[in-house]
């Protein structure tokens, strides 16, 4: 296989990609922002500095490749930049798309996300979901389904790309922003989690990391242009991802409910005092109303297609557990 150009290689997904990638015998060449964290790629991967909104950049680093994985996302609650989102998640794709064409690239395998595709309230969604009538939460949510558009239309087109879709990842990996799942475990066992949101019975696709790893390398080599997938796992409730955690860790799960519209309300104060101080809010009144969705989602597809397969979240959680080094000795 010729070059694989990566983008997001530095965050909690495309890490693991990237060794996933050099350990099949590839030539991982990795867009890094921040020239300071490309010591954190795995050995073997070449870091080109560049941004996905900077084309000439994209450019530069596709010299030599066949494919491409765009990892890259500005996966953040708020930002005092709010135009960053568009910019990385609908341009920084239309960017890369538009390079790997000059250049002639044979395959690019989008990593989207499921809230591209939207709630799923009472239904098990598959990767045609759409709703009509979509009322989006915050800008990430927004930009994720633009870009999707932009993915579907681009390979309509005729343009060689796959689209993925995981769930919320959680498994061994650093505590990076994306590590949503890791951060929420050390909390956790710290007895830093003040309640359960709600009733905690809404349903989320949880996506063991490893498993979508391989996913990706799976859809890579015999994935048909214009194809896509969703790389989940089990759909399961707040309530039963902390009743699992609490048998793994030995600590009690938290009782307290809190009431959507409390948290919305802490979390309307923490945005504004956000955009007063730019301080970085924990929880926002929009991510809150994202919480009071269900998001459950099948794999059907890529099991069938690909060969995906679903790591349990009993399974999963107890390797993060360890890898994390908390809970019971």
């Amino acid at each position: 296989m010729k070059g694989v150009f990566l983008t997001g290689g530095t965050g909690y997904l495309g890490a693991s990609l990237a060794a996933g990638l050099a350990a099949g015998g590839a030539e991982v060449v990795a867009l890094v922002r921040d020239p300071g964290r490309a010591p954190s790629l795995p050995k073997g991967v070449r870091a080109v500095p560049g941004d996905v909104t900077d084309i000439e950049s994209i450019r530069r680093g596709m010299k030599g490749c066949d494919r491409a994985v765009h990892a890259a996302a500005h996966v953040r609650a708020w930002d005092r930049d709010p135009g960053r989102f568009e910019a990385v998640n609908v341009g920084g794709l239309l960017n890369v798309i538009r390079a790997a064409e000059e250049a002639g690239l044979s395959r690019v395998l989008y990593t989207s996300s499921f809230i591209a595709l939207g709630p799923t309230d009472g239904q098990v969604a598959d990767e045609d979901w759409t709703l009509p009538r979509r009322r989006f939460h915050n800008l990430y949510e927004k930009t994720k389904a633009l870009g999707d558009e932009v993915a579907r239309r681009e390979a309509r087109r005729g343009a060689p790309l796959v689209v993925l879709y995981p769930g919320v990842l959680y498994g061994p990996g650093p505590l990076t922003p994306g590590n949503l799942v890791g951060k929420t475990i050390r909390d956790f066992v710290a007895g830093r989690i003040p309640g359960i949101l709600g009733r905690g019975d809404r349903r989320i696709c949880y996506a063991y990391l490893p498993d979508v790893v391989q996913g990706h390398l799976r859809a890579l080599h015999s994935a048909r242009d214009g194809e896509r997938f969703i790389l989940g796992g089990e759909n399961r409730t707040l309530l039963e991802v902390f009743q699992e955690m609490e048998r793994i860790t030995g600590v009690a799960s938290p009782r307290r409910h809190i009431p959507y519209s409390l948290a919305r309300a802490a979390g309307w104060l923490q945005r504004w005092r956000a955009v007063l101080t730019g301080a970085e809010p924990e929880i926002t009144d929009e991510i809150v109303e994202i919480y009071r969705h269900e998001w459950a989602y099948s794999s059907s597809r890529a099991e069938d297609r690909l060969g995906y397969r679903i790591t349990s979240l009993a399974t999963g959680l107890e390797a993060t557990v360890r890898e994390l080094g908390v809970g019971k000795p």
